[in-house]
């Protein structure tokens, strides 16, 4: 290989990451986070509201575990590379609602992560109960496709 190829390749290599962390990271698709459970995003319309649905691969029931609807927005869609975003999903299987609010961000690489807190709320028999009622955690999404 001579010089000027030598020199296209080093361009080129130096160029990729450059060009992949200018990315805008995209929520629609499928995501998993690091408890196996699976979520998908579907296209956001231009006010930056999307639905999808959410299958946990954890919960704190006896009951059959089952996929669950999710609604969110995300903030400026379509103007910021890293966008905020929230949603919810409304359990199919117990009775309790929880409510995820997270940032998009995308790697040197190009690989997208979603990084989210959530707040987890169940019906609970009275008021004397509701300290028990809400539980807090955080999930890492990476996208599957």
């Amino acid at each position: 290989m001579g010089t000027l190829g030598c020199c296209l390749l080093l361009a080129l290599a130096l160029l990729e990451p450059r060009h992949a962390a200018s990315r805008k990271c995209d929520l629609q698709g499928l995501w998993r986070n690091e408890l196996g459970s699976n979520m998908t995003v579907l296209a956001l319309n231009t006010a930056g509201t999307f639905s999808g649905s959410y299958h946990t691969a954890v919960a704190a029931t006896n009951k059959q575990i089952l996929v669950s609807p999710l609604q969110g927005v995300q903030q400026h869609p379509g103007a910021k590379r890293q966008p905020t975003f929230g949603f919810t999903v409304h359990w199919q299987f117990s009775d309790s609602t929880t409510a995820f609010v997270g940032q998009c961000f995308v790697d040197h690489r190009g690989k997208e992560t979603l990084e989210t807190t959530w707040l987890l709320r169940e019906e609970v028999p009275s008021l004397k109960d509701t300290w028990k009622a809400t539980r807090v955690g955080t999930s890492t999404f990476t996208r599957v496709k």
